[in-house]
């Protein structure tokens, strides 16, 4: 199943426990548009490399699109069209004035130079730029793209259009118009919800366990986050090329430097090493996937042992494996609700850009608290009169929010 049949699936099973027309349900399904895009990068050798590039609007009921851009050798059309449907549910999930957009090239960007990866940004800016703006579609950081990138991306922008637009991307900089607590913004969003949820179970403040697979800056920040804030224990992390496991636990400050020396977590000298694989089936409380999609499946969900997880990442657990965590009595935390945090923030970036005022950390960190903290139990509210899954539920309440809007607006043309 890929992304985009796993995103119509998720819609399905939330159908049964809404009160909306079919044509809504049927319309949501689908992008409205999506452009794709050849890329001519010009190499540092001399040569000539084209890569292809997409973006997808998938809703605008609630307002402009906005969604990422990521750079991975694994970008398609289709993953893209599921990512912005998700972009669609999770800016409903945290009733923000935003539908979903999502973009992406095909690209490993470990194979660039710096100033290749300048270029590459650079050229895919310039395609899409009559594609999105402030009121349009505001694009912000994905997997391996950082705020460095959406500095190029608003410099090309402006450029071409010939006016200062600051809003028209987030997660940039802070000296380029950036806000500030954007940087961890997607970890700290799901330890506020992680928090809300141990407060429900009672388990705030008991001695948890917690593994975190990714250690990119979502998985990085939570590793950190989780472990000061909610004084749990972190005993395992992992990074694209492998992990580290040790029950005593794993100090942040010190798994950081060794991957900054190394290039990797694995071969971290206080820990055995396990794979991504062998640590999503770990005995521990929490488990928290932070890296891409699909990576808990029908196949490995019966192994898992957490009861807790944590979906940092967009898309990793599979609608049957969703099924089988919640038949195991798992709790999952669904990524529209969990990673939040960074389009939130995202948001407040858009709104600080477009008044000229902007906002202390203290004030982001609070104002991103409250916003999730009411869709969390909000969305925990509707699971419990449904009896249903935390994911079904926040697409309730999601869909609700959208169909409401486009019912005022109407089918047309």
């Amino acid at each position: 199943m890929n992304p985009y049949e796993m995103f119509v699936k998720q819609v399905d099973e939330a159908t049964p426990f809404l009160t909306v027309e079919p044509e809504y349900i049927e319309i949501l399904k689908y992008p409205k548009e999506v452009m794709e895009v050849s890329i001519p990068l010009r190499l540092d050798d001399g040569g000539v490399k084209v890569l292809k590039g997409w973006r997808s609007h998938h809703n605008n009921a609630l307002g402009p699109y906005k969604g990422g851009v990521r750079y991975h050798p694994n970008v398609s059309r289709e993953e893209v069209i599921a990512l912005s449907s998700w972009m669609t549910i999770k800016c409903a999930t945290a009733e923000l004035p935003y539908g979903g957009g999502k973009g992406g090239v095909s690209v490993n960007p470990r194979d660039l130079s710096p100033a290749e990866v300048e270029r590459l940004s650079r050229g895919y800016a310039m395609a899409i730029s009559r594609f999105m703006g402030t009121d349009i579609d505001i694009p912000a950081p994905d997997v391996y793209t950082n705020p460095q990138i959406m500095s190029w991306f608003v410099d090309t922008y402006e450029k071409i259009h010939g006016k200062s637009e600051p809003s028209c991307y987030t997660g940039k900089p802070v000296e380029a118009g950036g806000s500030l607590g954007r940087g961890d913004a997607t970890s700290r969003g799901g330890m506020y919800v992680l928090r809300e949820l141990l407060k429900e179970q009672g388990l705030l403040g008991k001695d948890l366990t917690v593994a975190v697979q990714g250690f990119g800056n979502v998985g990085g920040f939570a590793h950190k986050l989780i472990a000061s804030d909610l004084g749990l224990k972190i005993v395992a992390s992992s990074d694209s090329r492998g992990g580290a496991y040790n029950t005593k636990g794993l100090e942040y400050a010190a798994v950081r430097k060794h991957k900054t020396d190394t290039g990797s977590i694995s071969g971290f000298a206080e820990a055995e090493r396990v794979s991504n694989e062998e640590l999503l089936e770990l005995d521990v409380d929490i488990l928290v996937p932070s890296a891409l999609e699909g990576v808990i499946t029908a196949a490995n969900a019966p192994k898992i042992k957490a009861k807790i997880v944590l979906e940092l990442a967009n898309g990793p657990t599979t609608p049957e494996a969703d099924q089988i965590l919640a038949d195991k009595g798992v709790i999952v935390i669904p990524d529209v609700l969990a990673n939040a945090g960074g389009v939130t923030v995202s948001c407040f970036e858009w709104i600080q850009g477009r008044t000229g005022d902007y906002w202390t950390e203290e004030e982001v960190h609070q104002k991103l608290d409250k916003k999730l903290t009411t869709a969390f139990h909000q969305i925990w509210k509707i699971k419990q009169e449904f009896g249903i899954r935390t994911r079904q539920a926040a697409y309730v309440r999601a869909i609700s929010r959208i169909v409401g809007a486009m019912r005022f607006k109407g089918i047309w043309p």
